[in-house]
């Protein structure tokens, strides 16, 4: 997990990198595209890793770059706004993106990315995580499916754009499961790497 700044801002995962849509004024009828969107995205992370710290993080695999997350404070979206279900509440940070590679989708990356957005967002003294989801697949919004799949829950419905609420405790359970489904996987590994009690091992021959 490496935390997006300008350093790492190569890292964000296409469409995103070079799509404006979050980084723009919602009195912006087009949100830049290409080139344009590279270079507002840019401009927004900057201000953001000024004013506020780190806004997401990238995933790698293998030190290939498998994802990334970008969320923030509200005030810092301000094409959240736009919305009809609009505006956040205030204990919530606003989770604007959220994408896997399509060679590393399905293993699991999109929840250890919630987890280490939960974990983060608690510490900086916020109770939950907030979205404005798509039921229309529009492409620079998350699905709400996919949102409801990882424990959202909608707290303002919509027949298009649902805002959808992630409780921290939830996300956070998450690696718990995780660990002990780990721990019942790699047992029957410990056990064939025991020595029986009572046997010399090579080190322990004079």
């Amino acid at each position: 997990m490496v935390p997006l700044t300008m350093r790492t801002v190569a890292e964000i995962v296409e469409p995103c990198a070079s799509c404006g849509f979050w980084d723009s004024s919602p009195a912006r009828p087009q949100p830049t595209q290409g080139s344009g969107g590279r270079a507002a995205k840019r401009t927004w992370l900057a201000s953001v890793e000024q004013e506020w710290g780190s806004p997401g993080w990238s995933v790698h695999v293998d030190d290939h770059v498998a994802g990334h997350l970008i969320l923030g404070p509200a005030h810092l979206v301000p094409r959240a706004l736009a919305f009809p279900t609009a505006p956040v509440f205030e204990d919530a940070l606003v989770l604007v993106a959220a994408r896997i590679a399509p060679p590393y989708a399905g293993q699991g990356l999109g929840r250890v990315l919630l987890q280490t957005a939960a974990r983060q967002t608690l510490s900086r003294g916020y109770r939950a995580i907030e979205a404005i989801a798509s039921r229309a697949g529009d492409p620079c919004l998350l699905p709400a499916e996919y949102l409801e799949a990882v424990g959202f829950h909608a707290v303002r419905e919509h027949a298009s754009f649902p805002r959808m609420r992630l409780d921290l405790r939830t996300a956070l359970a998450w690696r718990e499961d995780i660990e002990h489904a780990l721990e019942r996987l790699l047992a029957p590994v410990r056990r064939l790497g025991e020595v029986p009690t009572g046997t010399a091992t090579r080190g322990d021959q004079p």
